[in-house]
């Protein structure tokens, strides 16, 4: 039987709650293949789940996504084959480790012109952009899109890919140098939300105009001055919460602020199934191909040093992706 290393938490709480533990690998079960893995993606909703924010049954291991080379084949798997590399962004939470035995129905097989790395700093963030700005809105030149976050993982994906579609982007973010990020993922304009009234500051920005749809990742510090962002029957999508929950409104709010329309939707339930998951799969890959959608690694952690990536991550420390290479 192989072994593998993985982060295991055993109570919610701070960073330092992660042990890194040496567990038994079994032998793949039908439709499961032994994946070694060779990059592991970061996202904030570890720092969600690690806290207890969004509670796992404990103990658990973290993470969504990675990429990696499959070892070894159960029965009845006929998708993927050894030596192929691969990637996921949904087999359960566990994918901080080096060695796992992954659902081969989860997987994704890269073409060549997508690295290990790319794929995991940008499958899972690149996934949650493909769904934002292809189904819940579907971007069409001409849009004014405004983007919070916009130095981050998704929020410079999301700035590329909007404007590879036609849109005009404005994008917030905190301090000069998230500011300088935003610029260079392609954001027209950019609005640092530090700096006095940053719902002022846009309509400056844009010259009075509102946008057609406001993604909205920080929630709490942001949720209401994006309705005030929007136009008239435009679409604020909250999809995160890095400041917190949005607050609760009254519907008669959208009303008011000019007959607007709220979603919050998740990347999960978009690639519900196999053949949709592959599909929007291969729109990202065709998009990374294209250059449209990239994002600089900020930042690269040993499996050792997963504390010090969830620390940096939560003191916003870092711009871009945090890859964890096992």
């Amino acid at each position: 039987m192989m072994t593998a290393r993985a982060a295991r938490l055993h109570a919610f709480g701070e960073a330092d709650e992660l042990r890194i533990e040496t567990i038994d690998l079994p032998e793949p079960a039908p439709g499961e293949v032994a994946l070694r893995q060779t990059a592991v993606g970061f996202n904030f909703i570890d720092i969600y789940q690690r806290k207890g924010v969004y509670p796992l049954p404990l103990p658990t291991g973290l993470g969504f996504e990675a990429a990696g080379v499959v070892e070894q084949v159960g029965p009845d798997v006929r998708d993927v084959r050894t030596g192929d590399r691969v990637a996921y962004m949904n087999a359960g939470v566990g994918a901080y480790a080096d060695r796992r035995n992954v659902p081969a129905d989860k997987l994704v097989v890269l073409p060549d012109g997508v690295s290990d790395e790319a794929a995991a700093t940008l499958l899972f963030k690149g996934m949650t952009a493909q769904y934002l700005v292809r189904k819940t809105h579907k971007v069409k030149p001409g849009d004014l899109v405004l983007v919070h976050a916009a130095a981050g993982g998704v929020g410079q994906i999301l700035c590329r890919w909007a404007k590879d579609l036609g849109a005009e982007v404005a994008g917030t973010a905190g301090g000069p140098e998230k500011l300088a990020v935003a610029r260079d993922a392609g954001c027209d304009f950019v609005i640092d939300y530090r700096q006095g009234n940053w719902v002022e500051a846009f309509h400056e920005a844009t010259a009075g105009r509102k946008a057609r749809v406001v993604y909205d990742s920080v929630g709490k510090d942001t949720f209401l001055g994006s309705l005030d962002c929007t136009a008239p029957f435009g679409l604020v999508v909250s999809y995160g919460a890095a400041s917190g929950p949005a607050p609760d409104i009254s519907p008669e709010l959208l009303n008011k602020k000019g007959c607007l329309y709220l979603t919050r939707p998740s990347v999960f339930p978009h690639n519900a199934d196999v053949a949709t998951f592959r599909a929007n799969a291969a729109e990202l890959f065709d998009a990374i191909a294209r250059g449209a959608v990239t994002v600089p690694i900020g930042a690269r952690f040993t499996l050792d040093q997963i504390a010090d990536a969830h620390r940096a991550a939560e003191s916003r420390a870092t711009t871009g992706a945090i890859l964890i290479v096992p």
